[in-house]
């Protein structure tokens, strides 16, 4: 762990990547609150969630593209600056559609963002230490969930949307001052590739997943994990405003003390677990993830204690920081670095299209059915994909177990 913050282009890469993620968790927390608070109605929450997913899906060609073909440091940076203007219309308290553009624009930015950066990780440290270099990335991650979730919460709960504007705002700038320098990179930048049609390199991209057999399975686990999460965004909002009879605030402290498991769990891949397989770490992440979502979901009957909510969201942050760190590990590992950002791409693209898909039948549902089948569901989806994942490989007689990876170090 030290020996890469001892790398000072990924270092000011992780600050960067800190105060970037504060600021999107921010919004991210404050915006479905605030729909729900002026509409009342989980489908337009839901709403507001697809229409916050949606470019990531549209540009999926464009972002895959400009994160290989580009400067991956100068996209970032232009990336947080966009940002920033796209977020101005907020502060003068509009209705909820401009609140729906905003989300929008802030989607299709976003989407460019995501592989561009994880595409930068390995160039800074080597591709032996990306596993490492995730757990890393995922530590400043929770510390921003949990800084940003409470901060959008409590300041819309507060003095409303135009302070989390502001706070938004001062937060993007320091982001974005962090990456206006160039990086020194351990390796390397890939050579430029050939100038293609954008929508031949996307379909190169998508190719790429189709017929890589390492990652074919974990496209079939993330429909499951994105599914599930697409039903979380609507339905945590139910659940805690209408059955735990929970606060906005309370909304943002649930969301963001996920964090301090996600930072026990960050550690661990930048130490002792960073040479566990990937497809160990997204699958017995996805059954953790899905059984402790089980008990939360079903708790209330019980205790509506917030104390004790706090308590098991800790305990989630754990495995949803492993999921995640498992499904970059393992596509930074089979994709070759010219083409990794069209891959990533992709990989959200899909991501977005089955959370969206997640998001508007819990939205639609939710009316009818009421939030505990559901919620269900979606722990049972983060169940499904964990048991997928740890299936032995067709044609492989040794189980997907804890285990080390031989790897030799990175060279500087």
């Amino acid at each position: 762990m030290r020996q890469l913050l001892g790398v000072p282009a990924f270092a000011r890469l992780w600050v960067a990547a800190f105060f970037g993620e504060t600021a999107e968790w921010m919004l991210q927390v404050a915006l479905p609150l605030h729909v729900f608070q002026r509409t009342g109605s989980a489908a337009t929450t839901a709403l507001s969630i697809v229409l916050g997913l949606l470019p990531a899906v549209l540009l999926s060609p464009v972002a895959g593209v400009v994160a290989d073909r580009w400067n991956r440091r100068a996209v970032l940076f232009g990336v947080c600056a966009g940002l920033a203007v796209v977020a101005l219309p907020l502060l003068a308290e509009p209705g909820v559609t401009v609140v729906y553009a905003v989300m929008a624009a802030q989607a299709a930015l976003a989407s460019v963002f995501e592989p561009a950066r994880n595409a930068l990780v390995p160039e800074l440290v080597g591709v032996a230490d990306v596993t490492a270099a995730n757990g890393l990335m995922s530590v400043n991650g929770s510390v921003a969930r949990l800084a940003g979730g409470w901060a959008g919460g409590a300041l819309l709960g507060f003095g409303g949307l135009a302070d989390v504007v502001l706070g938004y705002l001062a937060v993007l700038v320091v982001a974005a001052a962090l990456l206006a320098k160039p990086f020194r990179r351990v390796t390397a930048p890939p050579a430029a590739p050939a100038r293609e049609p954008v929508v031949q390199a996307w379909l190169d991209g998508l190719r790429e997943l189709t017929r890589n057999r390492r990652l074919r399975r974990t496209g079939l686990a993330l429909v499951f994990t994105s599914l599930a999460q697409g039903m979380f965004l609507v339905l945590f909002v139910v659940y805690v405003l209408d059955v735990l009879g929970g606060s906005e605030a309370d909304a943002g402290l649930l969301r963001g003390v996920q964090a301090l498991g996600g930072l026990a769990a960050g550690f661990a891949l930048a130490t002792v677990a960073r040479r566990v397989a990937p497809a160990a770490l997204l699958g017995w992440g996805a059954l953790a993830l899905g059984l402790v979502s089980a008990v939360i979901w079903n708790l209330a009957p019980v205790t509506t204690a917030l104390g004790v909510y706090v308590g098991l969201f800790v305990v989630a942050g754990a495995p949803g920081v492993v999921v995640g760190a498992g499904v970059l590990s393992e596509i930074q590992h089979a994709v070759a670095p010219e083409r990794a950002g069209r891959v990533l791409s992709t990989t959200f693209a899909a991501v977005a299209t089955c959370t969206t898909a997640g998001a508007l039948l819990a939205g639609t549902l939710v009316a009818t059915t009421g939030p505990a089948v559901l919620l269900n569901v979606q722990a049972g989806g983060y169940v499904l994909a964990g048991v997928l994942m740890l299936l032995p490989r067709r044609g492989c007689t040794r189980q997907l177990v804890w285990r080390y990876r031989a790897a030799p170090s990175a060279k500087s």
